[in-house]
């Protein structure tokens, strides 16, 4: 079995692919952590040059909140695909939110089991 770490690097990397490939973008850093049954992902450097000339308008803003949130939605059953794959835990929920301001997003995987206790046994 993997470490608890060394799962957060999985799953970090896996999404680090699915953003390059899915949205044709990848961030400049993520940073994973499984807490409780949930999985906190951070990343870092998401928007493009783009969308942050757009987010200097609080129309824009709001646009770009919009439409990330309907992509990552789009994507929702390969998500939960891919850290079913990893985790072996199925995903109840996936919330998500980004700031226009540091270009960051946060998506919050909500497990149906408690997957930090398997890395205590």
């Amino acid at each position: 079995m993997k470490s608890k770490g060394e799962m957060e690097d999985q799953i970090s990397r896996a999404l680090t692919q699915w953003e390059k490939e899915y949205l044709g973008r990848g961030p400049i850093s993520v940073k994973t952590d499984i807490v409780r049954n949930m999985i906190i992902v951070q990343l870092r450097g998401i928007l493009t040059p783009a969308e942050q000339k757009l987010a200097e308008t609080k129309e824009g803003m709001l646009s770009i909140k919009r439409i990330r949130s309907e992509l990552i939605e789009s994507g929702s059953e390969q998500l939960k695909e891919m850290i079913l794959s990893m985790t072996g835990k199925n995903v109840a929920s996936i919330h998500t939110d980004i700031s226009t301001h540091t270009g960051e997003r946060i998506i919050v995987f909500l497990l149906s089991e408690n997957l930090e206790e398997e890395f205590q046994k």
